[in-house]
């Protein structure tokens, strides 16, 4: 699904990411977790293209990202942030449907379709579709936001610490459902997360970075088991405390 190539990335002079070299396979649920300034929303955002690297490829589904058009790229990824970020002008039905309808030319029925399909797998009631982002509890706004990312059924989804703003209970629900969601759709998801327990539980491999350098990538038990670097092992001290 996402290859990266000899990827190099800085800012101002300062090297962020160092020969990044990864391939992430379809279905795959991959949790990134490393250390604040590690690269892993940079490594993020040049998958869709809203930061573009140095030096390097990136390919998804075989294709070079560099020669394809980013607008149209875009519309067939799926992006959730923290915080939701929904156009508060727009109902909820309108945010959810935004990309659908500029996917389906028009077509009410199936944009409808897709709309009340995501709010039922998120739980969120029809009967919010009328109501505006500030009437919802931060919950359901994060419900929105990933509702809306997948509205358009595309075979990937990046998340950048989407469940960092909302309380415990919330955040467990919420876990829940896009690992129900992952199994059910076999969407291919890019989830960044500061949280191991997190990385641990939701991700079918976890890519573990610091100082833009990959210090371990495969499924969870495995790191657990074998962790490679002194950095990973100390990740994992802490989980176990």
């Amino acid at each position: 699904m996402i290859l990266f190539k000899n990827i190099k990335k800085g800012y101002e002079n300062q090297s962020i990411i160092k020969d990044f070299n990864l391939m992430i396979q379809a279905e795959e649920f991959v949790t990134v977790i490393g250390s604040s300034g590690s690269g892993k929303t940079t490594i993020l955002k040049m998958i869709n293209g809203l930061i573009k690297p140095d030096e390097g490829e990136i390919f998804i589904e075989g294709k070079n990202i560099a020669n394809e058009n980013l607008i149209h790229l875009r519309r067939n990824i799926g992006y959730a942030i923290q915080g939701s970020i929904l156009f508060p002008h727009l109902t909820i039905e309108r945010n959810i449907s935004y990309v659908p309808r500029l996917l389906n030319n028009g077509h009410k029925e199936k944009t409808k379709q897709a709309v009340i399909k995501w709010m039922r797998m998120l739980g969120l009631d029809e009967q919010l579709l009328r109501r505006y982002p500030h009437e919802l509890s931060g919950g359901q706004q994060q419900r929105v936001g990933i509702a809306r990312s997948l509205a358009s059924s595309p075979k990937l989804l990046l998340m950048d610490e989407p469940f960092g703003a909302v309380d415990e209970i919330t955040r467990s629900h919420l876990q829940a459902e896009i690992k129900g969601i992952h199994e059910q759709s076999k969407i291919t998801i890019v989830f960044v997360t500061h949280d191991i327990s997190e990385a641990l539980k939701l991700g079918t491999k976890v890519l573990v970075m610091d100082k833009g350098l990959i210090h371990q990538y495969e499924k969870p038990d495995k790191i657990l088991a074998n962790p490679k670097t002194a950095f990973v092992q100390q990740l994992i001290a802490n989980y176990k405390k």
